[in-house]
């Protein structure tokens, strides 16, 4: 297995620490807002690398992290008149649900920031001790010019980063590029040996991951966004305060774009996995996201959804036959060409036209077709429920069977209210007439004893 390492610009051999042992860290959310389409692509990126580990037979252990404090949960308190508590287990709550709701896989371990705030101040204590970092009034910064691989990740000389860096107001550092470590905060803030306050961003995730995971990890991945500064500065602090590497292999996913521009609450472009999820399925959201490479930015647009509800449709309509648990796909042409696919840094993109593949075998009788494809599709995340009707294609099938029967139906149950007592009056010629009309924007009508079902073709 290949994967590209984002620390040397280089698609690497993947070699774990411990022979069958992987150990992965990925930034998880800071709560305070809905998630939006760049969450779902991150984390159902990850999601997958966590489920091909799994499937390739790794022992994986995968830790994300919840930030419940930060400025913005903080600001958001202030303005409800609530807790941080309240407003991060609200938002939590809120962020679960739409992980669940996109069928990604719940984390091994998933710490929250406030209860690891030991670990943080005996972090940051030893960086003080070994002249990393300094105290002042309050705050606590790290010395950026003392490590010297800083800016190595997101690959900036120190000279391109001190042009653009200052010191803010009330800000009490030695250097400019100093970051905090500790922040005052005498309203909001924790005891810690430099008197009230919180952490840092950055020293959250060095702290989970060292206390979760070890001092050295397999895997730290997360959004492009992240490389700088949040992902340097995890370096820096770490591998200062550990004295050892701290990461093998760096993963970042793109970005989702919307206009050519990444998608974001600041640029208020974002569109939530909530509202999504009322017009796309979870497998639909998911197909969008995989069709692309993970590292490669994303444009998002209504056709682009389209487009991969008519893909998942395809795989998800093939001709299912019972999954046969006994059979070794290890050794049929399609799980290879599968596993070549992922082990070239999760090319998913090549991987689905296998897919495609077995979905056609299937509707051509192959009796372990569909085994292979169910197998398969389950370690991209795709959920095998039958494919569902969305609003939009509700709407198009009842203009069209009005234009057809020139009557108007205002909703798809007022349209098979009307043919059941069609059927009822023995009215089979209109009865027909609806049933073939939904056949040509493809609808299947299926009518039993227990009433009629809708079925996509």
């Amino acid at each position: 297995m290949r994967l590209h390492n984002s620390y040397t610009n280089k698609i690497e051999d993947f070699k774990p620490i411990e022979d069958n042992k992987v150990k992965i860290y990925v930034c998880g959310p800071t709560v305070y807002d809905y998630a939006h389409l760049g969450h779902a692509r991150c984390y159902i990126t990850w999601d997958v690398l966590y489920r091909y580990l799994k499937f390739k037979g790794y022992d994986v252990t995968y830790c994300r992290n919840v930030t419940d404090v930060d400025d913005k949960i903080l600001k958001k308190a202030e303005r409800e008149g609530k807790t941080p508590e309240e407003v991060s287990q609200f938002w939590y709550k809120q962020f679960e649900n739409s992980m669940k709701a996109l069928n990604t896989l719940k984390p091994d371990i998933e710490p929250f920031a406030t209860k690891t705030l030991g670990e943080m101040i005996a972090i940051i204590k030893d960086l003080i001790k070994n002249d990393y970092a300094y105290e002042a009034n309050g705050d606590v910064y790290f010395r950026v010019k003392k490590f010297p691989k800083y800016g190595y990740l997101s690959k900036q000389p120190i000279d391109q980063l001190e042009s653009g860096a200052r010191i803010e107001v009330g800000e009490h550092k030695e250097d400019p590029l100093d970051f905090a470590l500790w922040k005052k905060d005498e309203k909001f803030g924790y005891n810690s040996p430099w008197g009230i306050g919180r952490p840092g961003w950055h020293i959250e995730c060095s702290a989970m991951s060292r206390k979760y995971l070890g001092k050295t990890i397999d895997i730290h991945a997360g959004g492009a966004d992240l490389i700088f500064p949040h992902h340097e500065n995890e370096i820096a602090q770490s591998e200062c305060a550990n004295g050892c590497k701290f990461v093998n292999y760096w993963l970042h996913n793109g970005f989702v774009t919307v206009n050519k521009e990444k998608m974001s609450k600041s640029l208020g472009n974002f569109l939530t996995i909530d509202d999504l999820l009322k017009k796309y399925d979870a497998n639909t959201i998911r197909f969008f996201i995989l069709t692309n490479h993970y590292r490669m930015p994303v444009e998002f647009s209504d056709e682009a959804l389209t487009s991969a509800q008519a893909g998942v449709k395809r795989l998800l309509n093939a001709k299912r036959t019972k999954v046969n648990d006994n059979l070794d796909i290890t050794k049929i042409d399609e799980y290879k060409q599968f596993v070549e696919a992922m082990d070239d840094d999760l090319n998913t993109s090549k991987a689905m036209a296998v897919l495609f593949e077995l979905a056609n075998k299937a509707n051509k009788d192959d009796k372990d077709a569909f085994t292979i494809l169910y197998k398969l599709a389950s370690v991209l995340g795709f959920s095998f429920d039958k494919a569902e009707l969305s609003k939009e294609e509700l709407e198009k099938a009842v203009e069209h069977v009005s234009g057809v029967l020139g009557v108007k139906f205002n909703s798809m149950e007022e349209l098979i209210e009307f043919r059941k007592k069609a059927r009822e009056e023995k009215n089979w010629a209109v009865a027909d007439k609806i049933r073939i009309a939904l056949d040509e924007v493809g609808i299947l009508v299926k009518d039993s004893k227990d009433g009629t079902v809708l079925e996509v073709k």
